[in-house]
């Protein structure tokens, strides 16, 4: 497997020319689903091997966890910014220097798992109450110089779950876990 694959292992996240309810219902089920699929997926993992790579130079299984927490925990903030304010311009966090902090290396994993389940339920009930209207509000980031719309982001954030899901599934895969 390439460095690459193992990178982006479901490729990177592409935006669908129109998105449509369906792709957005599809979408928010990927966000609602991704605590219990997560949790499934390292509840019984060792610390050995949580404390394992997912590729070369990359994260450990327990890094992955809680930068899933730290993202989505800034993610809820940043749609309620938008939801809230005009167009934001949103802080953004230097997500590698977060990964190497200690509790992102050394805690448990329980309690990401305990603020994923948390966040995604209050996540999951914003983002199925919200008027098309207001899914095309924007927030800018800083780093990508643009707006972003709430239903793109909501469509980033689903990749971001499958996407740090299957370093975890794929690095099982490979070590036969």
């Amino acid at each position: 497997m390439t460095l690459d694959k193992l990178k982006f292992p479901i490729g990177e996240f592409e935006k669908p020319e129109t998105i449509t309810e369906n792709i957005l219902t599809n979408w928010i089920s990927v966000i609602a689903l991704f605590p219990e699929k997560l949790t499934s997926e390292v509840n019984n993992l060792t610390d050995s091997q949580l404390d394992t790579p997912y590729r070369p130079g990359g994260w450990t299984v327990r890094q992955v966890v809680h930068h899933c927490a730290d993202s989505h925990i800034n993610s809820l903030t940043r749609f309620k910014l938008a939801l809230t304010e005009d167009n934001p311009t949103i802080k953004p966090y230097f997500e590698d220097r977060w990964a190497e902090l200690p509790d992102s290396k050394t805690l448990p994993i329980d309690s990401s798992l305990k603020i994923l389940e948390g966040i995604h339920a209050r996540w999951i009930t914003l983002l199925n109450n919200l008027t098309n209207q207001q899914l095309k509000r924007t927030f800018v980031h800083p780093e990508k110089g643009k707006a972003l719309s709430l239903d793109e982001a909501t469509g980033l954030y689903a990749w971001h779950c499958n996407h740090h899901l299957a370093h975890i599934t794929t690095l099982k895969q490979r070590k036969n876990w």
